[in-house]
């Protein structure tokens, strides 16, 4: 399952990289969304031939990506930019719940 969202952001970072460059030719927004989207398609990798710190990936490019998008999804409350920030906090959530329960084998 995990493996399944990691691949889903992957394909939804580059989706909204490619939007932000489409709208607005913003070849910052394209630049970031294919290395959110190559981040996460490695955590999905990583996680699903069951190989170190793939779960640790997830968390680290999610909050990344919040860290990234959430000055600018606050300051324009733009779809695009808060859906963004949405999807890094969701990831960081499952993944870090993933987390905690590899490391304490809840």
């Amino acid at each position: 399952m995990a493996d399944h969202l990691a691949n889903t952001l992957a394909a939804v970072s580059v989706f909204g990289g490619t939007v932000g460059y489409v709208k607005s030719k913003s070849l910052p927004s394209l630049v970031a969304g294919v290395s959110f989207g190559a981040l996460y398609a490695v955590t999905g990798h990583l996680i699903r031939t069951n190989a170190d710190y793939g779960v640790e990936l997830g968390v680290g490019t999610s909050v990344l990506l919040m860290g990234a998008t959430g000055p600018r999804a606050f300051k324009t409350m733009k779809r695009v930019p808060l859906g963004m920030f949405t999807m890094g906090a969701l990831g960081a959530g499952y993944f870090g719940k993933k987390l905690y329960q590899q490391q304490y084998g809840v």
